[in-house]
């Protein structure tokens, strides 16, 4: 039977399916069998054991036949057929007995003491992409993969494998990075040497991100060195088929210099793997770069260059890419598959109370936002090799995988295979519907989502189901963790938000009662947010889980407790009681108003803190940050059609500096797109005046602000720090039939993160005439 690729037939008989008892199995393998399929034997006889203390034979002998061979078809494809004597795999080549095996895999049910597979299965299937990887990082900015001996990386390349994966990206030992990590059992290159080894053994290919760090690769001296350290590299590991350097991010090479520098890396690479391919990304460009770097592929044409790569931080999207490259030259995907925010792919509207507490590499299962990236983008591209940081989005990898083989894999069942055959049987259905659950958790504003203690009833109810064995499952431990996160996150959120409003009443007080008394009654009430925890019990638990992941995967949610690089990686144990009110910042106003030696004055100042948001009659407010509370903000395409935010405002976080914590978060846009807010129903016969507050994390970049139809704001201007709010006056010809219609504006051309107008709060308030 032929079929296209990507294309999955499977039949099976009218009546209903009996399982087949493999429980007794014996693997046949044909006499020529090379090492890579005894490999693949050796893989089921070891997962089969695992999972229930049986252990197949491998050669002949009694009970069911499992028989490896070969098969005709296309490329790592395979055919899949169980019946009543046993199962039957047949894989166009090694690769397409492995993952023959792993489709085996995933669909027993294994349980102690026995292990069955659905009957009358008939399967024939090949990959739709011919790239489907990963990253892996033996370095210290990873929130797990540091701690990982040589076993537990072969665990997880093999894992990937079971699931389709057919390549791994290792990183050098000299990136953007420390030298060293106290969680290395052994150094980098070792490390590097032994996956590089693994890869080999499955018959994966190796892949190399290799950043170009070193400042002047104009100079011959520099280029030198380069090619020693990078030659040392390429002779150590055992295979290498691809090596990928990023244009920026971390290096910053000027495109010509660049490319002749990969040149001649080429070479270098090929004295030790001959076959090996060379391919670079114009990561972080800016307008003027990436016009050059464009112009050398169309000119010259580099015969050296294998392809190029998109990933974070390319100021084209990725079909614009496609027209711009020429056809010759391939596009891989990249794409950012474990940052939430501050990505390439950041979660869409994300809540205030888990982008300042979870932060950017939270454990993150996305399933279906990341089937529609994939679906949208992945057809302009030759196949993809994600980006990661960690095994916190060790979801997210899976499903990326299965849609590689098949872009109309149904992303529910990947979810079941994924808990039927990492978490037990028993868990297929309940746990691929807490991933699901564990998503929707972080849909839509935080305070009105009462799924979330739904999902955490969810993972209990697992938990008092579950048997030792699984308790001490990483992959289990992770989602229990988030789900006790989110829960306790939402109570504190709620319970934080009443306490502001009860000491915002005491001060709208003040004028009967006296400033200094309504001061300190706001201050006894706003103490209660730290003096009096809500929900401690989920959050002891949520402590109780990070300590059983770093015991069994090395995961670092904590910098004290787990020697974590940073609390922005993954650290994010040392966040779950960041403030979710504004008590710190009416605490320090307090402090302040209280050196005022006038009442009236004092009055004042409390006044505007309890009536921070209003804009007075006629006027109106936005808190950018805050979806739902953002109505004048333009949106544009949104997340299901524009998942990179390039020409969508986005909710993006800064940093949790002293002063209200609307101020840790705002609407951003993307590299030169605008940031747009439009009004309607104004009084054309009333002065208008703006008041704004420009935060978030972006330095001190320089914004303007114009109206559509070309009237100035303000010019370009660096944003005040510490942050507070400045204000405008409205010229009269901005407003015209009664419509305002503001851009916030970076200035062009930049590259780097691409980071466009970052905007916190907006005031549009009417002037009293």
């Amino acid at each position: 039977m032929k079929t296209m690729p990507g294309r999955t037939v499977l039949l099976l008989a009218a009546m209903p399916a009996l399982a087949v008892d493999l429980s007794n199995a014996r693997i046949e393998l044909p006499p020529s069998a090379t090492a890579r399929e005894r490999l693949v034997a050796q893989v089921l006889v070891e997962e089969v054991e695992k999972r229930s203390q049986l252990r197949w034979t491998i050669g002949p002998g009694a009970g069911p036949r499992i028989a490896l061979a070969r098969g005709s078809g296309a490329a790592e494809g395979y055919q899949l057929r169980t019946h009543a004597g046993g199962v039957d795999v047949a894989g166009h080549d090694e690769r397409g007995m492995l993952f023959g095996a792993g489709a085996l895999l995933r669909r027993l049910e294994m349980r102690r003491g026995s292990v069955t597979a659905p009957d009358r299965v008939s399967l024939t299937t090949s990959p739709r992409y011919g790239l489907r990887g990963h990253q892996l990082g033996y370095r210290p900015k990873t929130n797990s993969y540091d701690a990982w001996p040589v076993a537990q990386w072969e665990q997880y390349i093999r894992d990937l494998a079971v699931f389709g994966a057919n390549a791994i990206e290792l990183i050098p030992p000299r990136s953007d990075d420390a030298a060293d990590s106290p969680h290395f059992p052994i150094s980098q290159i070792r490390m590097m040497e032994a996956m590089s080894r693994i890869c080999d053994n499955y018959g994966l290919d190796v892949w190399i991100w290799y950043p170009a760090m070193d400042k002047d690769y104009a100079n011959p001296a520099t280029v030198d060195l380069a090619l020693k350290e990078w030659g040392e590299v390429f002779r150590r590991l055992p295979r290498v088929d691809h090596v990928f350097v990023p244009g920026g991010d971390p290096g910053h090479t000027h495109p010509r210099h660049l490319m002749a520098l990969l040149e001649k890396q080429t070479e270098n690479l090929r004295r030790s793997h001959p076959k090996a391919q060379m391919w670079v990304s114009p990561q972080s460009f800016d307008r003027a770069w990436m016009g050059e770097f464009l112009d050398i592929l169309h000119k010259q044409q580099p015969a050296w260059l294998a392809g190029v790569v998109f990933g974070p931080q390319v100021r084209l999207s990725l079909p614009a890419l496609r027209d711009a490259v020429p056809k010759r030259f391939p596009i891989r995907h990249y794409p950012d598959i474990t940052h939430s925010i501050r990505a390439q792919y950041p979660v869409p509207d994300w809540d205030f109370a888990y982008g300042v507490t979870e932060e950017r590499e939270v454990i993150n299962p996305r399933p279906m936002q990341q089937a529609v990236i994939f679906r949208l983008l992945q057809p302009y591209t030759n196949g993809f090799l994600t980006y990661s940081e960690g095994c916190n989005d060790d979801v997210n990898k899976t499903v990326w995988s299965a849609l590689g083989w098949d872009p109309q894999a149904n992303v529910l069942e990947t979810l079941r295979e994924y808990s039927r055959y990492f978490i037990g049987p028993d868990f297929t259905e309940s746990f691929a519907q807490g991933l699901l659950a564990l998503e929707r958790n972080w849909t839509g504003p935080l305070a009105v989502n009462e799924g979330v203690y739904t999902t955490l009833a969810q993972f209990e109810a697992m938990d008092r189901e579950a048997g030792p064995w699984v308790h001490r499952n990483w992959r289990f431990q992770m989602a229990q963790y988030r789900a006790h996160y989110d829960a306790y996150t939402r109570a504190r959120l709620l319970y934080e938000r009443g306490i502001e409003e009860r000491a915002t009443e005491k001060l709208r007080e003040a004028a009967s009662i006296g400033s200094i008394r309504a001061m300190a009654e706001a201050e006894r009430v706003l103490a209660q947010s730290e003096d009096q925890r809500v929900a401690r019990g989920w959050r002891a638990r949520t402590f109780e889980l990070a300590e059983a992941l770093f015991q069994s995967i090395g995961m670092q949610l904590s910098v004290p407790y787990y020697r974590a690089i940073s609390v922005g990686r993954g650290a994010n144990l040392d966040l779950i009681d960041t403030p979710l009110n504004n008590r710190r910042w009416m605490q320090d106003q307090f402090a302040e108003i209280r050196k005022i030696e006038i009442e009236r004055e004092r009055l004042d100042r409390l006044s505007r803190i309890a009536n921070w948001t209003d804009p007075g009659p006629g006027g109106f407010y936005d808190e950018l940050g805050n979806p739902a509370a953002s109505p004048h903000l333009v949106r544009g395409p949104g997340f299901e059609n524009d998942p990179a935010f390039l020409a969508s405002a986005l909710s993006g976080f800064g940093s949790r500096a002293p002063g209200r914590v609307t101020w840790w978060r705002h609407a951003e846009s993307r590299d030169d797109t605008p940031l747009e807010m439009r009004y309607t129903g104004l009084d054309g016969g009333s002065r208008y005046r703006l008041r704004i507050v420009y935060a978030g994390d972006a330095g001190r970049k320089s914004i303007r602000l114009v109206t559509a139809g070309g009237v100035e704001i303000h010019p370009y201007l660096d944003r005040p720090f510490p942050f507070r709010p400045i204000e405008f006056d409205v010229p009269a010809a901005a407003i015209a039939g009664g419509e305002l219609h503001l851009k916030f504006l970076r200035e062009e051309g930049a590259g780097g993160a691409g980071r466009g107008p970052q905007v916190s709060e907006v005031w549009l308030m009417r002037v009293r005439q």
